[in-house]
């Protein structure tokens, strides 16, 4: 599309297209709108930038060896301030200047994951766990096992990213919450059923109820439009892994049961439509496979036709695919025209926009 010039506004306003006054008022209004976010992009400067994020996340976290941990509680709190400290310095640095957010947006992300650390130095200086249940072994189990003593580092990292978007508001700063939203979902199950003999069954309730919570969180952020980026993302993928983890964990003998799965995961590819969020498309289709072979290997085990039958219905999905690839557009406007104006203020801003 050719790029409108002012001079092509005065040839206009010559020909008798525009007013003045008219054009005045464009141009005014054009210059108060904030500059366009550049187009997303993903090239081998932002794989260095993630790598090395990761990289600095997983040497403080996943990967703090025991030796680490033997300089002791109070240590660790300094160590982890200090990193948060310079990792929030370069990146209030970085923050300001042109085409460097991405990177100071992912030191702020680092300085956030320094929260769990940190807060873990402060308990096992003064001993601080919870009354009901022990010591952890080892801070880098805290990405291994489920324990009732994690929970304020899983509250705390929440808090501090939820501080952090206030003042740098970047997406990626939201994966560090979701996961300790995730990590919670599981803690929290020791202080849910503590005094019983809690089953594992108990920690897939908990994961799915939570999960569920997480979704309509992320239902919520997308309600509105966000000019910085896709903050609800990683807020629907934790919500979609710990609901569909809980539930396609549970185990049933019923049949009924099986087929409300099933018809679950399916309510979640129209979920995916509605919301115009494909991680839901992708853990529906993968939980619709899951019951189908199900069916295959008990309940029509015997039969020749099942197999066909199947791939009548594989071949019906991907021309389902190939129509809406074409039409997606106008399916999109077709729901905005027609859903009723309830269910209308629950789609996201981005999925109401027209066209």
């Amino acid at each position: 599309m050719r790029m409108i010039q002012e001079s092509d506004l005065d040839a206009a306003i010559a020909a008798g297209v525009l007013e003045q006054g008219q054009v005045d008022r464009l141009l005014a209004f054009l210059k108060s709108r904030p500059e366009p976010s550049p187009r997303a992009r993903f090239d081998f400067s932002h794989i260095l930038w993630y790598a090395g994020a990761l990289i600095i996340i997983g040497a403080m976290g996943l990967f703090s060896t025991l030796a680490f941990e033997q300089i002791g509680g109070k240590a660790l709190t300094v160590t982890a301030l200090v990193y948060a400290a310079i990792a929030l310095s370069i990146a209030h640095w970085l923050w300001h200047r042109p085409g460097l957010r991405i990177p100071a947006g992912l030191l702020v992300a680092v300085a956030v994951s320094m929260t769990p650390l940190a807060i873990y130095g402060v308990q096992a200086n003064f001993n601080l766990w919870p009354d009901p249940f022990q010591a952890p072994a080892s801070y880098n189990d805290f990405y291994e096992w489920i324990n009732g003593s994690w929970v304020y580092m899983d509250i705390g990292t929440v808090l501090v990213g939820l501080l952090a978007l206030r003042f740098y508001p970047f997406p990626f700063v939201t994966a560090i919450m979701a996961g300790a939203l995730w990590f919670l979902s599981m803690d929290l199950t020791p202080w849910l059923f503590y005094g019983e003999d809690w089953y594992w069954g108990a920690r897939e309730d908990v994961s799915m109820w939570f999960g569920l919570a997480v979704i309509l969180v992320a239902v919520a952020v997308d309600l509105r439009k966000w000019p910085a980026g896709d903050f609800a993302f990683w807020l629907h993928l934790c919500g979609i892994v710990a609901f569909w983890g809980g539930l396609t964990m549970h185990d049933s003998d019923s049949e009924v049961a099986k087929a409300i799965y099933c018809l679950i995961n399916v309510v979640l590819v129209l979920l995916a439509v509605f919301l115009v969020r494909r991680v839901y498309a992708v853990f529906g289709a993968i939980g619709i496979a899951i019951y189908l072979g199900h069916l295959a290997d008990e309940v029509f085990a015997d039969s020749l036709l099942f197999p066909i039958a199947l791939s009548a219905i594989g071949l019906g999905l991907i021309a389902a695919g190939i129509f809406y690839f074409r039409r997606r557009s106008q399916i999109m406007a077709w729901l905005t025209d027609n859903l009723p104006p309830a269910l209308q203020r629950l789609r996201p801003a981005h999925a109401r926009q027209p066209g």
